[in-house]
């Protein structure tokens, strides 16, 4: 919802919609790969199993790339945790060089990720989340895909 949300915000296209809407479902698609013990540590992740993590994204492009009407979302997947500043992965991408709908999907997953809470940290309220989305524009997310979720998200829950 929040992914979609942030695109029709931005006015894009019904397949761009589509397109975004499908990574959002898949976008951690990658992580079956992974052992549920990497996925549930606690601790703090060794370089190799950071190595090992960062990889979900490749292994979620491979698996959709091959299917017609997921070739573009399995785009979107590959680069979901490309930074806008440049220093995310697969590829290193950088600003606009990132397509919009990997940018998108990142800040609603993240917004997501945020305001649910975990058995190692408390959901964050709306503005909360919002707040952190807002200090990392332009080094972690796209400032368009930021102030687009947060026009959603007036839109939808005016003065909550």
């Amino acid at each position: 919802d929040y992914a979609l949300g942030t695109a029709r915000e931005l006015l894009l296209s019904r397949e761009d919609m589509l397109n975004i809407e499908y990574a959002a479902m898949f976008h951690d698609i990658g992580k079956l790969a992974l052992p549920d013990r990497l996925l549930n540590k606690v601790e703090d992740l060794t370089d190799e199993e950071w190595a090992r993590m960062r990889r979900h994204t490749i292994t979620g492009y491979v698996l959709l790339k091959d299917i017609p009407f997921l070739r573009e979302a399995a785009r979107l997947v590959l680069y979901h945790h490309e930074r806008y500043d440049g220093l995310g992965y697969p590829e290193g991408l950088k600003g606009e060089d990132i397509p919009l709908g990997a940018r998108i999907v990142a800040v609603a997953d993240a917004y997501a990720y945020m305001t649910t809470g975990h058995a190692y940290q408390e959901a964050l309220s709306r503005g909360e989340a919002m707040a952190e989305l807002s200090i990392y524009e332009k080094t972690q997310f796209c400032p368009l895909a930021v102030k687009a979720l947060k026009d959603y998200l007036n839109h939808r829950l005016p003065g909550s």
